[in-house]
Protein backbone atom coordinates (compact mmCIF):
# COMPACT_ATOMS: atom_id res chain seq x y z
CA UNK A 1 0.00 0.00 0.00
CA UNK A 2 0.77 3.43 -1.07
CA UNK A 3 0.32 5.58 2.70
CA UNK A 4 0.34 8.76 1.33
CA UNK A 5 -3.08 7.99 -0.15
CA UNK A 6 -5.05 7.28 2.72
CA UNK A 7 -8.73 8.29 1.86
CA UNK A 8 -11.15 5.58 2.61
CA UNK A 9 -8.61 2.96 3.85
CA UNK A 10 -8.79 1.23 7.33
CA UNK A 11 -5.92 2.59 9.35
CA UNK A 12 -5.09 0.68 12.82
CA UNK A 13 -3.46 2.72 15.09
CA UNK A 14 -1.08 0.46 17.73
CA UNK A 15 -0.89 2.65 21.25
CA UNK A 16 -3.13 5.34 21.94
CA UNK A 17 -0.97 6.40 25.32
CA UNK A 18 -1.87 8.39 28.31
CA UNK A 19 0.26 11.03 27.28
CA UNK A 20 -0.48 12.16 23.86
CA UNK A 21 1.95 9.37 21.99
CA UNK A 22 -1.39 8.45 19.58
CA UNK A 23 -3.56 11.70 19.79
CA UNK A 24 -2.19 13.69 16.94
CA UNK A 25 -1.89 11.18 14.67
CA UNK A 26 -4.88 9.40 14.99
CA UNK A 27 -6.56 13.26 14.33
CA UNK A 28 -4.75 13.85 11.37
CA UNK A 29 -5.15 10.19 9.60
CA UNK A 30 -9.02 11.49 10.21
CA UNK A 31 -8.50 14.65 8.48
CA UNK A 32 -7.07 12.86 5.50
CA UNK A 33 -10.30 10.60 5.49
CA UNK A 34 -8.89 7.05 6.79
CA UNK A 35 -11.50 5.25 8.40
CA UNK A 36 -9.42 5.14 11.91
CA UNK A 37 -9.61 2.33 14.20
CA UNK A 38 -7.41 2.80 18.01
CA UNK A 39 -6.46 -0.07 19.97
CA UNK A 40 -4.79 -0.46 23.20
CA UNK A 41 -3.58 -2.71 25.73
CA UNK A 42 -4.99 -0.16 28.19
CA UNK A 43 -8.28 0.09 29.19
CA UNK A 44 -11.08 3.23 28.58
CA UNK A 45 -10.58 4.00 32.21
CA UNK A 46 -6.44 4.96 31.98
CA UNK A 47 -7.04 6.38 28.88
CA UNK A 48 -9.89 8.93 29.61
CA UNK A 49 -7.68 11.84 29.01
CA UNK A 50 -6.42 10.90 25.29
CA UNK A 51 -9.90 9.43 24.45
CA UNK A 52 -11.79 12.94 25.21
CA UNK A 53 -9.29 15.09 23.42
CA UNK A 54 -10.64 13.00 20.26
CA UNK A 55 -14.12 13.26 20.97
CA UNK A 56 -14.92 15.23 17.70
CA UNK A 57 -12.93 12.95 15.73
CA UNK A 58 -14.82 9.37 14.13
CA UNK A 59 -12.71 7.15 15.44
CA UNK A 60 -13.59 3.01 16.29
CA UNK A 61 -12.24 2.30 19.90
CA UNK A 62 -11.05 -0.93 20.69
CA UNK A 63 -9.01 -0.80 24.42
CA UNK A 64 -7.96 -3.04 26.90
CA UNK A 65 -6.65 -5.59 24.05
CA UNK A 66 -5.44 -5.82 20.43
CA UNK A 67 -8.47 -7.93 19.25
CA UNK A 68 -7.07 -10.33 16.70
CA UNK A 69 -10.15 -9.55 14.36
CA UNK A 70 -9.06 -6.17 13.42
CA UNK A 71 -6.73 -7.08 11.49
CA UNK A 72 -8.82 -8.87 8.78
CA UNK A 73 -9.93 -5.45 7.17
CA UNK A 74 -7.04 -3.11 8.23
CA UNK A 75 -4.71 -1.90 4.72
CA UNK A 76 -2.48 0.32 7.29
CA UNK A 77 -0.99 -0.01 10.59
CA UNK A 78 0.18 2.90 12.60
CA UNK A 79 2.66 2.13 15.54
CA UNK A 80 3.37 4.55 18.85
CA UNK A 81 7.02 4.47 19.57
CA UNK A 82 5.98 3.27 23.01
CA UNK A 83 5.29 -0.32 21.28
CA UNK A 84 7.94 -2.66 21.71
CA UNK A 85 7.22 -4.52 18.05
CA UNK A 86 10.40 -7.19 18.88
CA UNK A 87 7.99 -8.44 21.44
CA UNK A 88 3.90 -7.22 20.88
CA UNK A 89 2.30 -10.79 19.62
CA UNK A 90 -0.75 -8.56 17.76
CA UNK A 91 2.32 -6.50 15.82
CA UNK A 92 3.72 -9.86 14.59
CA UNK A 93 0.51 -11.05 12.98
CA UNK A 94 0.10 -7.65 11.62
CA UNK A 95 3.25 -8.28 8.96
CA UNK A 96 2.62 -12.17 9.23
CA UNK A 97 -0.33 -11.00 7.07
CA UNK A 98 1.48 -8.52 5.25
CA UNK A 99 -0.19 -5.75 6.34
CA UNK A 100 2.48 -2.58 6.05
CA UNK A 101 3.33 -0.21 9.17
CA UNK A 102 4.55 2.95 9.81
CA UNK A 103 4.48 5.57 12.73
CA UNK A 104 3.75 8.97 13.49
CA UNK A 105 6.98 10.56 12.71
CA UNK A 106 7.68 8.57 9.19
CA UNK A 107 4.33 9.52 8.44
CA UNK A 108 5.73 13.17 9.01
CA UNK A 109 9.08 12.76 7.46
CA UNK A 110 7.90 11.28 4.14
CA UNK A 111 5.67 14.48 3.55
CA UNK A 112 7.42 17.82 5.46
CA UNK A 113 8.47 20.26 3.06
CA UNK A 114 10.91 22.27 5.05
CA UNK A 115 14.15 21.58 6.32
CA UNK A 116 14.29 19.36 9.19
CA UNK A 117 16.95 19.38 12.29
CA UNK A 118 16.62 16.39 14.38
CA UNK A 119 17.84 16.75 17.80
CA UNK A 120 18.53 13.16 19.80
CA UNK A 121 20.20 12.30 22.92
CA UNK A 122 20.25 10.58 26.11
CA UNK A 123 19.86 13.87 28.00
CA UNK A 124 19.03 17.31 26.74
CA UNK A 125 17.50 16.87 23.92
CA UNK A 126 14.17 18.67 24.42
CA UNK A 127 16.45 21.79 26.44
CA UNK A 128 18.10 21.85 23.47
CA UNK A 129 15.16 21.52 20.73
CA UNK A 130 13.78 24.67 23.06
CA UNK A 131 16.65 26.85 22.71
CA UNK A 132 17.13 25.97 19.31
CA UNK A 133 13.92 26.93 18.58
CA UNK A 134 14.24 30.57 20.18
CA UNK A 135 17.84 30.74 18.11
CA UNK A 136 16.33 30.50 15.00
CA UNK A 137 13.75 32.89 15.63
CA UNK A 138 15.54 35.85 14.00
CA UNK A 139 15.44 33.27 10.18
CA UNK A 140 11.57 33.78 10.94
CA UNK A 141 9.37 36.18 8.70
CA UNK A 142 9.42 36.88 4.80
CA UNK A 143 7.17 33.79 4.48
CA UNK A 144 9.55 31.78 6.86
CA UNK A 145 8.72 30.15 9.74
CA UNK A 146 10.05 27.63 12.65
CA UNK A 147 7.96 24.93 13.87
CA UNK A 148 9.08 22.49 17.30
CA UNK A 149 7.98 19.40 17.73
CA UNK A 150 8.31 15.86 17.45
CA UNK A 151 8.91 13.65 20.62
CA UNK A 152 8.48 16.93 22.73
CA UNK A 153 5.19 16.05 22.89
CA UNK A 154 3.68 18.02 19.95
CA UNK A 155 2.56 16.30 16.28
CA UNK A 156 3.18 18.23 13.35
CA UNK A 157 1.58 16.22 11.16
CA UNK A 158 -1.72 18.93 11.25
CA UNK A 159 0.53 21.52 10.69
CA UNK A 160 1.70 20.23 7.33
CA UNK A 161 -0.43 22.60 5.08
CA UNK A 162 0.74 25.30 6.45
CA UNK A 163 4.20 24.19 5.93
CA UNK A 164 6.60 25.94 3.31
CA UNK A 165 9.82 24.49 1.39
CA UNK A 166 12.20 27.62 3.47
CA UNK A 167 10.29 26.22 6.45
CA UNK A 168 12.71 25.65 9.64
CA UNK A 169 11.54 22.11 11.66
CA UNK A 170 12.79 21.60 15.22
CA UNK A 171 12.43 17.98 15.55
CA UNK A 172 13.10 15.81 18.97
CA UNK A 173 13.75 12.36 18.37
CA UNK A 174 13.85 9.64 20.85
CA UNK A 175 15.75 6.39 20.23
CA UNK A 176 12.09 4.32 19.76
CA UNK A 177 11.15 6.69 16.91
CA UNK A 178 14.16 6.45 15.30
CA UNK A 179 14.92 2.90 15.36
CA UNK A 180 11.87 2.94 13.02
CA UNK A 181 13.37 5.51 10.79
CA UNK A 182 15.80 2.99 9.13
CA UNK A 183 12.26 1.75 7.27
CA UNK A 184 12.32 5.06 5.12
CA UNK A 185 16.15 5.43 4.97
CA UNK A 186 15.65 8.86 5.91
CA UNK A 187 17.54 11.18 8.11
CA UNK A 188 17.12 14.89 8.67
CA UNK A 189 19.21 17.51 6.73
CA UNK A 190 20.82 18.65 9.80
CA UNK A 191 21.41 15.92 12.92
CA UNK A 192 22.48 16.77 16.63
CA UNK A 193 23.55 13.97 19.22
CA UNK A 194 23.49 15.84 22.34
CA UNK A 195 25.13 12.79 24.37
CA UNK A 196 24.99 9.73 25.03
CA UNK A 197 24.81 6.32 27.22
CA UNK A 198 23.09 3.66 28.17
CA UNK A 199 19.23 3.75 29.21
CA UNK A 200 16.16 2.02 28.03
CA UNK A 201 17.97 -1.23 27.98
CA UNK A 202 14.73 -2.62 29.11
CA UNK A 203 13.17 -2.11 25.28
CA UNK A 204 16.67 -2.05 23.41
CA UNK A 205 18.61 -5.03 25.13
CA UNK A 206 21.85 -3.66 25.37
CA UNK A 207 24.00 -0.18 24.83
CA UNK A 208 25.10 -1.10 21.53
CA UNK A 209 21.16 -1.29 20.31
CA UNK A 210 19.96 1.76 21.74
CA UNK A 211 23.11 3.53 20.13
CA UNK A 212 22.73 2.26 16.76
CA UNK A 213 18.80 3.73 17.09
CA UNK A 214 20.01 6.55 17.97
CA UNK A 215 22.85 6.73 15.14
CA UNK A 216 20.10 6.52 12.35
CA UNK A 217 19.93 10.16 12.59
CA UNK A 218 22.66 10.38 10.89
CA UNK A 219 23.40 6.70 8.74
CA UNK A 220 20.96 8.50 5.44
CA UNK A 221 22.29 12.00 5.39
CA UNK A 222 23.39 13.20 1.86
CA UNK A 223 26.72 15.90 1.12
CA UNK A 224 25.47 18.52 1.98
CA UNK A 225 23.83 17.73 5.57
CA UNK A 226 25.30 18.14 9.01
CA UNK A 227 26.07 15.96 11.81
CA UNK A 228 26.76 17.76 14.41
CA UNK A 229 28.38 15.77 18.32
CA UNK A 230 27.47 17.99 21.17
CA UNK A 231 29.43 15.43 23.59
CA UNK A 232 33.26 15.38 24.37
CA UNK A 233 32.93 11.32 24.00
CA UNK A 234 35.65 10.54 21.80
CA UNK A 235 33.96 6.92 20.93
CA UNK A 236 30.76 8.91 20.14
CA UNK A 237 32.69 11.33 17.82
CA UNK A 238 34.62 8.61 16.09
CA UNK A 239 31.94 6.67 15.27
CA UNK A 240 29.78 9.46 14.01
CA UNK A 241 32.09 10.96 12.01
CA UNK A 242 33.17 7.75 9.79
CA UNK A 243 29.15 7.67 9.09
CA UNK A 244 29.82 11.13 7.83
CA UNK A 245 32.64 9.74 5.43
CA UNK A 246 30.15 6.88 4.07
CA UNK A 247 27.14 9.81 3.34
CA UNK A 248 29.39 12.65 2.22
CA UNK A 249 27.90 14.74 5.48
CA UNK A 250 29.82 17.65 7.14
CA UNK A 251 30.70 17.06 10.38
CA UNK A 252 31.23 18.83 13.15
CA UNK A 253 32.47 18.24 16.67
CA UNK A 254 31.79 21.17 19.97
CA UNK A 255 35.24 21.89 21.29
CA UNK A 256 35.28 20.32 24.85
CA UNK A 257 34.83 24.07 26.88
CA UNK A 258 32.66 26.53 25.13
CA UNK A 259 31.66 30.14 26.12
CA UNK A 260 29.11 30.60 28.97
CA UNK A 261 25.80 31.76 28.12
CA UNK A 262 23.54 34.12 30.11
CA UNK A 263 20.90 31.70 30.89
CA UNK A 264 17.89 31.98 33.23
CA UNK A 265 17.93 27.62 33.88
CA UNK A 266 20.77 26.39 35.86
CA UNK A 267 23.91 24.17 35.27
CA UNK A 268 26.61 23.28 33.76
CA UNK A 269 24.43 20.91 31.51
CA UNK A 270 22.44 23.25 30.27
CA UNK A 271 25.38 25.35 29.41
CA UNK A 272 26.45 22.90 27.03
CA UNK A 273 22.65 22.35 25.67
CA UNK A 274 22.94 25.99 24.86
CA UNK A 275 26.53 25.41 23.19
CA UNK A 276 24.56 23.20 21.05
CA UNK A 277 21.41 25.20 20.23
CA UNK A 278 23.89 28.30 18.99
CA UNK A 279 26.42 25.94 17.14
CA UNK A 280 23.46 24.30 14.73
CA UNK A 281 21.94 28.51 14.81
CA UNK A 282 25.22 29.45 13.50
CA UNK A 283 25.34 26.59 10.86
CA UNK A 284 21.92 27.79 9.55
CA UNK A 285 22.83 31.54 9.37
CA UNK A 286 21.80 32.95 12.47
CA UNK A 287 24.73 36.26 13.84
CA UNK A 288 26.09 34.74 17.03
CA UNK A 289 24.87 37.26 19.46
CA UNK A 290 20.84 37.42 18.19
CA UNK A 291 20.97 33.61 18.78
CA UNK A 292 22.24 34.45 22.35
CA UNK A 293 20.08 37.14 22.85
CA UNK A 294 16.99 34.89 22.26
CA UNK A 295 18.28 32.06 24.48
CA UNK A 296 18.79 34.46 27.18
CA UNK A 297 15.05 35.03 27.41
CA UNK A 298 14.13 31.43 27.48
CA UNK A 299 12.79 30.31 31.15
CA UNK A 300 13.09 26.70 30.52
CA UNK A 301 10.09 23.55 29.47
CA UNK A 302 7.92 22.38 31.86
CA UNK A 303 9.22 18.86 34.47
CA UNK A 304 12.72 20.08 33.11
CA UNK A 305 14.17 21.73 36.40
CA UNK A 306 11.42 23.73 35.94
CA UNK A 307 11.38 26.17 39.10
CA UNK A 308 7.89 25.98 40.42
CA UNK A 309 7.76 28.44 43.63
CA UNK A 310 10.00 29.68 46.13
CA UNK A 311 8.03 29.26 49.58
CA UNK A 312 9.53 29.58 52.99
CA UNK A 313 12.95 30.93 51.54
CA UNK A 314 12.91 27.47 49.65
CA UNK A 315 12.87 27.02 46.14
CA UNK A 316 11.73 23.56 44.19
CA UNK A 317 12.29 22.42 41.35
CA UNK A 318 10.49 19.90 38.94
CA UNK A 319 12.50 17.99 37.05
CA UNK A 320 9.99 14.85 36.61
CA UNK A 321 11.55 14.31 33.22
CA UNK A 322 14.82 13.11 34.62
CA UNK A 323 13.87 9.65 34.13
CA UNK A 324 17.93 8.30 34.10
CA UNK A 325 20.38 7.81 37.06
CA UNK A 326 23.05 10.49 35.18
CA UNK A 327 19.66 12.64 34.15
CA UNK A 328 19.18 13.26 37.65
CA UNK A 329 22.72 13.35 39.12
CA UNK A 330 23.45 16.58 36.38
CA UNK A 331 20.11 17.91 37.58
CA UNK A 332 21.93 17.74 41.36
CA UNK A 333 25.11 18.61 40.31
CA UNK A 334 23.38 21.94 39.02
CA UNK A 335 23.30 23.77 42.11
CA UNK A 336 25.51 25.31 44.26
CA UNK A 337 24.57 24.53 47.37
CA UNK A 338 22.84 21.00 48.94
CA UNK A 339 19.52 20.43 47.94
CA UNK A 340 17.05 17.49 49.19
CA UNK A 341 15.70 14.92 46.71
CA UNK A 342 12.79 12.89 45.93
CA UNK A 343 14.53 10.08 43.33
CA UNK A 344 13.17 6.52 42.51
CA UNK A 345 10.26 5.46 39.75
CA UNK A 346 10.22 1.91 37.91
CA UNK A 347 13.05 -0.65 38.71
CA UNK A 348 14.95 -1.42 35.23
CA UNK A 349 17.97 -2.37 36.12
CA UNK A 350 20.08 0.72 35.82
CA UNK A 351 23.59 1.66 37.08
CA UNK A 352 22.43 3.91 39.71
CA UNK A 353 26.21 5.02 40.73
CA UNK A 354 25.90 8.63 39.04
CA UNK A 355 23.31 8.95 41.11
CA UNK A 356 24.77 7.77 44.75
CA UNK A 357 27.64 10.32 44.00
CA UNK A 358 25.58 12.92 43.03
CA UNK A 359 23.23 12.73 46.15
CA UNK A 360 26.37 12.21 48.50
CA UNK A 361 28.06 15.16 47.55
CA UNK A 362 25.42 17.34 46.75
CA UNK A 363 22.16 17.04 48.80
CA UNK A 364 21.20 16.98 52.37
CA UNK A 365 18.86 14.59 51.79
CA UNK A 366 17.33 12.00 49.53
CA UNK A 367 13.39 10.85 49.62
CA UNK A 368 13.50 7.26 47.65
CA UNK A 369 10.19 6.30 45.92
CA UNK A 370 8.88 3.83 43.54
CA UNK A 371 9.67 0.19 42.76
CA UNK A 372 13.34 1.70 42.81
CA UNK A 373 13.63 3.09 45.98
CA UNK A 374 14.54 0.51 48.12
CA UNK A 375 17.37 -0.12 45.99
CA UNK A 376 18.52 3.46 45.97
CA UNK A 377 18.20 3.88 49.15
CA UNK A 378 19.97 0.76 50.25
CA UNK A 379 22.68 1.61 47.80
CA UNK A 380 22.92 5.97 49.31
CA UNK A 381 23.44 4.37 52.73
CA UNK A 382 25.97 1.39 52.51
CA UNK A 383 28.37 3.53 50.78
CA UNK A 384 28.66 6.10 53.67
CA UNK A 385 27.34 3.93 56.66
CA UNK A 386 28.84 6.05 58.96
CA UNK A 387 27.89 9.07 57.36
CA UNK A 388 24.87 11.23 58.80
CA UNK A 389 24.22 12.81 54.86
CA UNK A 390 22.44 12.93 52.97
CA UNK A 391 19.70 11.88 55.15
CA UNK A 392 17.90 8.92 53.68
CA UNK A 393 14.55 8.44 53.69
CA UNK A 394 12.68 5.46 52.05
CA UNK A 395 8.78 6.83 51.53
CA UNK A 396 5.99 4.89 50.20
CA UNK A 397 3.21 7.55 49.70
CA UNK A 398 3.78 11.19 48.24
CA UNK A 399 2.19 14.00 49.20
CA UNK A 400 2.02 16.49 46.86
CA UNK A 401 0.81 20.04 47.36
CA UNK A 402 -0.17 22.76 45.29
CA UNK A 403 2.01 25.98 46.97
CA UNK A 404 1.13 29.32 46.77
Amino acid sequence: MDVAELADRNVLVMGLGRFGGGIGVSRWLCTQGARVTVTDLADAAKLEASVAQLSDCDITWHLGGHPEGDLAATDLVVVSPAVDRRKSEFFASATGRGIPWTTEINLFLERCPGRIIGVTGTAGKSTTCALLNEALQPLAGEGRRVWFGGNVGRSLLGDLPDMGSDDLVVLELSSFQLEATAQLAASPQVGLITNVWPNHLDRHGDADDYLSAKLNLFRYQRPGCWAVVGSADRTLRVTVEGITRETGARFVALPETTDRYDLRIPGPHNQRNAACAATIAGLIGVEEGDARTRMAAFGGLPHRLEHVVCAGGVDYYNDSKSTTPKGTATAVGSFDRPVVVIVGGQERGDDISPLVDAVRSGARAVVCVGASGPRIAETITAAAPESSEPRVELATVIFLLHLM
